[in-house]
């Protein structure tokens, strides 16, 4: 079927390349396997698809070295990937979503709570048409500055806006304090922790709903 989802799962464990590749064809999901982090790009580039799954201690390239190359490249940019890892300390957790991760599971992998977050995360797709983002009811006007849920426009301060429209440009995706900081405002204007606080308090307000989460010591998720 045209609409069938592809997965890419990169790691160097034979067991669990066929485990995992078992589990998510049952799923109906299109499946090839990497056996390495050279092999993952290359798979990468050729099979174009919509979910990466990567194991981190890999021979040649890490996961994270595979997520940051492809994250260089712009067919990449919008990829979901999920890592894989036997490394369960936070401070790797954290450098994995610094690197472009979407999600992080950790070893010894459970098929059924792994299926659960890819299920999830092709769930959270933002439908983008041109300038305009949708996810749920809200709707972002990203050329026109507009926000509108359930059919009322939001009226947002600038910043308010573009923090809005990145959090929600990747539902459930963590984005660290200083990603957005960086994004938002920028390497050269020097602003506080507080500041991201208190106009993601706004923009709670402002849309009567509690739809961005606080990840306490990482960053934000946007959940509506």
């Amino acid at each position: 079927m045209s609409n069938q989802k592809k997965i890419l799962i990169a790691d160097d464990e034979v067991d669990i390349l066929e485990i995992l590749q078992f589990n998510l064809e049952l799923e109906g999901y299109i499946v090839k396997t990497a056996k390495d982090g050279i092999d993952a790009i290359e798979k990468a580039k050729s099979f174009n698809p919509h979910l990466i799954i990567l194991d981190n201690m890999m021979p040649g390239k890490t996961g994270m070295d595979v997520c940051r190359h492809l994250r260089s490249l712009s067919d990449f940019k919008n990829t979901l990937i999920i890592f894989l890892t036997a490394l369960s300390d936070e401070s790797n957790e954290v450098k994995g979503l610094e690197y472009g991760a979407d999600d992080y599971l950790s070893k010894p992998i459970r098929p059924k709570v792994l299926m659960s977050k890819v299920n999830a995360l092709f769930r959270r797709v933002v439908v983008e048409s041109g300038t305009t983002l949708e996810t749920g009811q809200l709707l972002i006007d990203r050329e026109k500055y507009t926000v509108l849920y359930k059919d009322q426009e939001i009226s947002l301060a600038k910043k308010e806006f573009e923090l809005l429209s990145l959090l929600a440009s990747k539902p459930g995706k963590v984005f660290l304090r200083n990603e957005i900081l960086s994004r938002i405002w920028g390497t050269e204007v020097i602003v506080g922790d507080r500041t991201i606080d208190v106009h993601i308090r706004k923009i709670r307000q402002k849309l009567n709903l509690d739809c961005i989460t606080t990840v306490k010591g990482v960053g934000y998720k946007f959940d509506i």
